[in-house]
C-alpha cells in the first residue's frame, strides 16, 4: 500500500468521470457556469479503466465514483461494471445528486456499485430548488428511495451546512436516521471556487452543529457504516442510522487523510486543496506504460501536503479551482 511522506497509508481514490453538472448549486458553481472541459480532454472509458488499474495495482484498495455529476456521464452503469471487475479493489462506491438515481439505482447494484452518498442539503422543495438553482426535491428523494430498495447499503446523505440557510434543519436530517438505515453527514462549507457563497459568516463550525444535532452518543470505529472517510460519527440513542460530522475548517483530519483525486481530464491531485497536480492523461495518451505512470502516481505522493491551508486560501479569497473540476 502507498505511503505518503508523512506516514499515512494511501489507498483511497476519488474519480471524477466528468466535470459537468445538471445542478448549479450555489455554493458549487456559479448560475451561468459553462466552462466545462472539451470532450475530447475528458478521459474516455478505456483511458480511465486503464489508470484505476494502475492505482489498483500499487495498493490502492477505494474507489469512489464523482463528478461534476457522475450520473449524466453517458455509459456510467458499464463504466461502473468495469470498475468492479478490477483485482485488487474491495470497495466501489458513488457520490451523486440523486436527481438521476431513481432509474438507475437497480443497474447500478447490479454492475457492483456497493454504496452511495448522496447529496441533500435541504428536505424543503422550495429551498432546494433555491440551492441548486434547477434541481427538484422529489427527483432527489426518489433516489434516496431507489437506492434503499436496490440493496445499496450504506446510503448516506451529504449536507452541506451554511448559516441562514439550513442549518435550522439539522434537527430533521437527524429526525431521519431514528427509523431508517439512512446515515446523515452534516460537512462545513469551505472555499472552493469563486462563487461568492462561502464566508466566514455563513461557515458553520463543529461545535455549533453537535449543539443542533441535540443528544448524540458517538459509535465506536468498529460499528460505524462502511466507508474510508472523515468523518466523526455518532447515533442518537436507540436510532437505526447514524449522524456524521466532516468539518475541514475547524477540526481538520489531514493527520489521516488516505486520499487522492483524479480529475475527468487527468490531472491528480494529492490533496483537495492542491493548486497544481499531476498530469496523467498526456504521458497515457503519449503511450505511457505501467512503470511510467506508476512513477508519475508515486511522485504525486510524494508531494502530497501535511495538511490543507483552506483557511490561508479563504482569507485570500479562496481557491480559484470549483469542487466539480476537482471530484467531490
Amino acid at each position: 500500500m502507498p505511503v505518503d511522506p508523512w506516514g499515512r497509508r494511501v489507498d483511497y481514490l476519488r474519480l471524477s468521470v466528468t466535470d459537468r453538472c445538471n445542478f448549479r448549486c450555489a455554493y458549487c458553481l456559479p448560475p451561468a457556469f459553462a466552462d466545462f472541459a472539451p470532450s475530447e480532454e475528458v478521459l474516455s472509458d478505456k483511458e480511465l479503466v486503464r489508470l484505476v488499474s494502475v492505482f489498483a495495482g500499487m495498493g490502492f484498495r477505494r474507489l469512489r465514483v464523482t463528478g461534476g455529476e457522475p450520473l449524466v456521464r453517458p455509459g456510467i452503469t458499464g463504466l461502473m461494471s468495469e470498475f468492479s471487475r478490477l483485482s485488487g479493489l474491495e470497495d466501489v462506491s458513488l457520490s451523486t445528486n440523486g436527481s438521476l438515481l431513481a432509474g438507475l439505482a437497480g443497474a447500478l447494484r447490479r454492475a457492483g456499485l456497493k454504496r452511495v452518498n448522496i447529496s441533500m442539503d435541504t428536505l424543503d422543495p422550495a429551498r432546494f430548488a433555491g440551492i441548486t438553482r434547477n434541481g427538484r426535491f422529489a427527483d432527489a428523494w426518489a433516489g434516496v428511495e431507489a437506492s434503499l430498495a436496490a440493496g445499496l447499503s450504506p446510503v448516506k446523505l451529504n449536507i452541506v451546512v451554511a448559516r441562514g440557510f439550513n442549518e435550522g434543519e439539522i434537527p430533521d436530517f437527524v429526525e431521519l436516521t431514528k427509523t431508517r438505515p439512512l446515515h446523515v453527514r452534516f460537512i462545513e462549507l469551505m472555499p472552493m471556487g469563486e462563487t461568492g457563497f462561502f464566508s466566514e459568516e455563513r461557515r458553520v463550525p463543529l461545535e455549533e452543529m453537535l449543539c443542533l444535532a441535540g443528544p448524540l452518543e458517538p459509535v465506536r470505529p468498529e460499528a460505524a457504516p462502511e466507508g474510508a472517510g472523515p468523518a466523526r460519527v455518532y447515533r442518537r440513542p436507540g436510532a437505526v442510522g447514524t449522524v456524521g460530522f466532516i468539518t475541514a475548517m475547524s477540526c481538520g483530519f489531514c493527520d489521516a487523510c488516505n486520499r487522492v483525486r483524479l480529475t475527468a481530464c487527468g490531472m491528480l491531485h494529492p490533496c483537495l486543496d492542491d493548486s497544481a497536480g499531476v498530469d496523467l492523461r498526456g504521458p497515457l495518451r503519449a503511450g505511457a506504460g505501467g512503470p511510467e505512470l506508476r512513477a508519475l502516481v508515486a511522485g504525486a505522493l510524494s508531494r502530497k501536503p501535511e495538511g490543507h491551508r483552506m483557511l490561508e486560501r479563504a482569507a485570500a479569497g479562496g481557491n480559484p479551482r470549483f469542487m466539480c473540476q476537482t471530484g467531490g
